[in-house]
């Protein structure tokens, strides 16, 4: 695979980052859960920063804009809130918009996931295993279901697969979009693939974090 090293990171213009950060969190009483502090730092900003050690460029976060956050580009889907198919699709058209020269990846990642450094350092050592023929992977649950939005996938097929959603992408589910791809399910640790969805989640998150700081000390 070209560009990507088995370092868990890739020369700029190689892999670029598409961080969801735009949904409605119903389950967590419409609170922002970017900014949801677990370990030290915000889940935002765990996500920028898995992106920016694997050497992404560009990335793009689909949200709001949070003021302490740099180089990275914000967009928003159009209206707000139409879901992650939406916001992949709103990303990707900034990027056409901006004159960006496509990488050859992008990883796709939500902004909910405390362990987003590890679960992109896996993606990373794994995608070099890929046929040639592969349109990308992403980790899978306990139970293997796909966790599409802990993914990476070659742009050329995400831009195809968004140029076939109707209506842009709006109010379909992020399996709309990649379904028809073919992507290579890597079962992974619970630890990796656990999003903060409830104020229980992100209890136990927390608890986690600092369990490992104490063992760390």
């Amino acid at each position: 695979m070209t560009g990507l090293r088995s370092s868990h990171s890739a020369p700029a213009g190689t892999l670029g980052a598409i961080l969801l950060a735009g949904g409605r969190a119903t389950r967590v009483d419409g609170a922002a859960k970017p900014l949801f502090e677990v370990g030290g730092r915000t889940l935002l900003d765990a996500a920028v920063g898995a992106a920016s050690e694997a050497g992404a460029h560009p990335i793009t976060v689909v949200g709001p804009p949070a003021e302490h956050v740099a180089d990275v580009t914000w967009v928003r889907e159009d209206p707000p809130f139409g879901g992650p198919a939406a916001a992949v699709v709103a990303a990707l058209q900034d990027e056409v918009s901006a004159g960006t020269p496509d990488p050859e990846w992008t990883l796709l990642l939500a902004c909910d996931l405390p362990a987003a450094g590890a679960a992109v350092r896996r993606l990373l050592a794994d995608i070099v295993l890929l046929p040639s023929d592969a349109d990308g992977l992403c980790l899978g649950d306990a139970s293997s279901r796909p966790q599409w939005l802990t993914g990476v996938y070659r742009t050329r097929a995400l831009r195809a697969a968004a140029s076939a959603l109707p209506d842009r992408g709006r109010d379909a589910p992020v399996r709309a979009l990649l379904a028809d791809l073919a992507i290579t399910v890597i079962a992974a640790p619970d630890d990796l693939t656990r999003d903060v969805d409830t104020w229980q989640d992100l209890e136990q998150a927390r608890a986690r974090a600092a369990g490992e700081t104490e063992e760390q000390s």
